[in-house]
């Protein structure tokens, strides 16, 4: 029986003046945006992040001033504490969503004035979706005559816009709305209400087409081995119809599906692709960049290589229909998920002009191909791999590992990375670091024993390397612009699941910055929080830093320049202010500690004709500014920073910028801690009245 209609709530507010209604939209003969806009979550289907706008630049980053704010927290039943969001900004007015049930908003891109709001009450739909909060944005679309605004609820219902507006369409799916846990070629588990499928994600709008991926709950570990799919679907833009769907998970007869063996195909869940997509109209090809299979750590129970997988899988446009598949990881067992959207670079290789799709990684590898024919712009060889031995998993004997370029990020922990600003602080790292098995990428989990190792210390998996934010690329240079966290442990022991988890054999024990010493089987099955656990009868618990500081060396984290003509680092930096327990640790004064950079796994480029711009992902104190993020500038030739403004939070969503009126603005959403979710426009100062 198919779920009540929940209520809706359209909110309109108009502007008048004079006794006449105003609005700044006017449709044009053909829609072709502009440099000075945004269209796209990425400012493009590329996914370039990139504008070639220069009003704002080295010599006057530092005079910016905050032109207008808005604070989500209204949108919403209750505070939002992480606003991801990237806003859009077409034909003068900005969209974006915001606040706890992920309202539409569009606001006037120069002062930030609301225009109207839409919003949905989904009940306990919303409630039990397992992607909730303001998600990352929105897609728009013009024929040139009517604009449409598409996103996607927490509750998984794809809803359909007028932009002037924000009145449903009526003519779109059933009355302005398509429920995705419908028509998804599989019946939705337990039921429409609790089934666990959803995503935070921007929609794509390529054409005519509306692609969707899917998410799942966050965590590493699962209820269950079976879980919902989470297949890839294009819809019409005009009328909500279902054009196509691609099974990420092959159904039987389907290329791939022998790369499950044991039948696992037919009960294995996940597998959807929950980040951004990028598209190449010209040559109608889609790119999905595919998350891991149920069960992060342990796929005992799913045998093979496991297409696709941890793939970059490009399809037809029209018909979903795939062209060709690259798997970055066989087998999954690190929670590597393809996390952040393909960037597509027109390049020159060899004297030879190249139509490329880079794909950055939690690994640190940007992988490098021909986005029409799938071939390795240089080899990809694959590598022998440590496999392991616990019990029931299967293992692929070797790994993809890029030739070129080199990894920008760790992958692997040996006592080489470990913090080295004093030899006691090594000594006292290596002794933490020796309850380990350490190794270089694609070392595997290991079962977590009171006599030792714990588990794998690893680098570069779970929140590794490049995160969902991505990457930037400049077209002029032909450069990607890529943060990093270069410090990011994540230990990865496994233990005995709990009954309640009749079905997996093992799940992951030991995630978290403190990890506990058992007592017994599968008592700290699922542990995943930052706090010290409960320290059981018999055992203790082990913390993964010295004294506070944590427990690699510096830089925590990175921006990276890399040239993808020649596939070599143009430049790499530090990326965020020294954090405070560094800076005012008492053994290490008077030593001379170049800035650190700061660890966090959700920074996005932002780049312009001149500078690469990111916000800061933590708050830290200094004589200049009190307590608060900062959002920096560099050059974008040389990684050199000109210039720097305070923000009053972390940067949480990825920065953007436009043009209006003859003034450029960065908008960027800040959150976190007890800070709520802001969008925050900065200008320079105006020099007139």
């Amino acid at each position: 029986m198919r779920e009540r209609k929940p209520k809706r709530l359209d909110v309109l507010l108009f502007l008048f003046l004079a006794g006449f209604l105003c609005w700044p939209v006017v449709a044009s003969a053909q829609f072709h945006p502009k440099d000075t806009e945004w269209p796209s979550y990425a400012a493009d289907l590329a996914g370039t992040r990139y504008r070639p706008l220069d009003q704002i630049n080295a010599a006057n980053f530092s005079d910016l001033e905050i032109a207008w704010r808005i604070k989500t927290d209204n949108f919403g039943d209750r505070p939002e504490y992480k606003l991801e969001g990237t806003p859009l900004m077409v034909n003068g007015v900005l969209y974006a969503t915001a606040g706890s049930r992920r309202a539409v908003i569009a606001l006037d891109p120069a002062t930030g004035e609301l225009l109207w709001i839409h919003g949905e009450h989904e009940g306990k739909r919303g409630g039990a979706a397992p992607r909730q909060l303001s998600g990352r944005g929105l897609a728009y679309w013009s024929d040139g005559k009517e604009e449409r605004i598409l996103y996607v609820t927490p509750g998984f219902r794809l809803i359909c816009l007028d932009a002037k507006t924000g009145v449903r369409i009526p003519s779109f799916g059933n009355t302005g709305e398509v429920d995705l846990k419908l028509n998804d070629d599989q019946d939705i588990f337990p039921d429409l209400i609790t089934g666990e499928i959803g995503i935070q994600s921007a929609p794509v709008v390529a054409k005519d087409t509306v692609i969707i991926g899917a998410a799942f709950r966050e965590g590493m570990t699962p209820k269950s081995m079976r879980n919902n799919k989470g297949y890839v679907r294009g819809f019409d833009v005009r009328t909500g119809k279902r054009l196509w769907i691609f099974h990420t998970i092959p159904k039987k007869g389907e290329f791939g599906y022998d790369t499950w063996e044991k039948s696992s195909a037919e009960y294995t869940g996940n597998t959807g692709v929950w980040t951004q997509i990028t598209v190449d109209e010209q040559l109608g090809l889609v790119y999905l960049p595919v998350e891991s299979p149920t069960s992060d750590f342990y796929g005992g129970h799913r045998p093979g290589n496991n297409l696709f997988g941890e793939t970059l899988v490009c399809v037809d446009l029209k018909t979903g229909e795939r062209k060709w598949h690259f798997q970055l990881v066989h087998h999954p067992l690190w929670d590597m998920d393809i996390s952040s959207a393909p960037i597509l670079a027109d390049i020159t290789v060899d004297g030879k002009p190249v139509k490329a799709v880079a794909q950055p990684s939690k690994q640190g590898f940007l992988y490098v191909f021909d986005r029409a024919t799938g071939k390795p712009i240089w080899p990809i060889p694959e590598r022998p791999v440590e496999v392991g031995n616990v019990p029931g998993e299967w293992y692929s004997p070797t790994q993809p590992i890029p030739s070129k370029p080199a990894a920008y990020s760790r992958n692997g922990v040996s006592i080489d990375d470990l913090i080295d600003f004093t030899p006691a602080l090594r000594e006292q790292a290596t002794e933490i670091a020796s309850k380990f098995h350490l190794g270089p990428v694609y070392t595997p989990p290991t079962m977590s024993k009171l006599e030792g190792p714990l588990g794998t210390l690893t680098m570069g998996t779970a929140s590794g390397g490049t995160n969902w934010p991505g990457g930037s690329y400049d077209p002029e240079t032909h450069n990607v612009y890529v943060y990093a966290c270069n410090s990011c442990i994540e230990p990865i022991g496994l233990v005995p699941a709990p009954k309640e988890v009749s079905d997996i054999n093992y799940v992951a024990g030991t995630a978290g910055r403190t990890v506990e010493i058992l007592h017994g089987p599968g008592e700290n099955a699922g542990a995943d929080s930052p706090k010290p656990p409960r320290r059981p009868a018999g055992g203790g618990f082990v913390r993964l830093d010295v004294d506070g500081l944590p427990l690699v060396k510096p830089p925590y984290g990175t921006i990276t320049a890399i040239n993808l003509d020649k596939g070599e680092f143009v430049w790499q930096i530090a990326h965020g202010e020294t954090p405070d327990v560094v800076r005012n640790y008492e053994a290490l004064k008077g030593l001379n500690i170049a800035r650190t950079g700061q660890e966090t796994y959700n920074i996005g480029t932002l780049v312009t004709k001149t500078l690469v711009i990111a916000g800061e992902g933590h708050v830290t104190t200094t004589a200049d500014h009190p307590r608060g993020a900062m959002l920096r500038a560099y050059d974008k030739a040389t990684g050199k920073e000109v210039g720097a403004v305070y923000m009053p939070a972390p940067q949480t969503g990825s920065p953007m910028t436009y043009m209006v009126n003859g003034k450029q603005y960065i908008v960027v959403a800040v959150s976190g801690g007890p800070y709520s979710g802001e969008y925050i426009a900065y200008a320079l100062p105006s020099t007139g009245e």
